[in-house]
């Protein structure tokens, strides 16, 4: 494992160096984490494709410029996606438009089971509702259940130790429990 660091350690640097092959392992290591981080936060595949696209186009444009620290690669991509998705969402609240994925997926809804249809239904609550949380907490979800990452790994993302991302990811539960009416009681 630390011979692959130092070969990402090599990559990053090349990268840095203008390199674009360099850059282009940096794209592949990464892009897959920062679209699932952008659709999760913005629930529509093609703003999520669109603004990956774009932050990986900021970031080759901005790779001279990176300076290297004991911060993950990928933090510093998170960073821009975020502020991408945060202006996403200040635009996209002047103007609320359907998209027509949307109006197909009403069509194809009519031949799934009810039981599915609930389960969608279910799904798409809890990620509105998480959508709701602040930008922190949501990275924190994200990053946990559908990046995979450790407390560690994630405060290495987000700048925190570990004991504050601990702190961050319980906090964002019982704020979720209460936004969602989940007892904490069993009956």
């Amino acid at each position: 494992m630390e011979n692959s660091e130092n070969d990402y350690d090599l990559v990053l640097d090349r990268a840095i160096q203008g390199d674009e092959e360099a850059f282009s392992i940096l794209y592949k290591d990464n892009v897959k984490k920062i679209y699932n981080y952008i659709y999760y936060r913005t629930g529509n595949n093609h703003e999520a494709e669109d603004l990956t696209a774009r932050v990986f186009q900021r970031a080759l444009n901005h790779i001279t410029k990176y300076k290297k620290t004991n911060v993950p690669f990928s933090a510093w991509l998170y960073r821009i996606a975020h502020n991408l998705v945060a202006n996403w969402h200040r635009d996209s609240n002047r103007r609320r438009e359907v998209p027509i994925e949307d109006q197909i997926n009403l069509r194809i809804m009519q031949d799934i089971p009810e039981k599915e249809i609930e389960k969608r239904q279910e799904i798409e609550f809890l990620l509105k509702t998480i959508r709701k949380l602040t930008n922190d907490r949501q990275l924190v979800l994200i990053l946990k259940y559908v990046e995979d990452l450790s407390n560690k790994e994630i405060g290495d993302v987000l700048g925190k130790s570990e004991g504050a991302i601990k702190s961050l990811y319980h906090r964002t539960l019982l704020e979720l429990r209460d936004v969602l009416n989940i007892s904490g009681k069993k009956e």
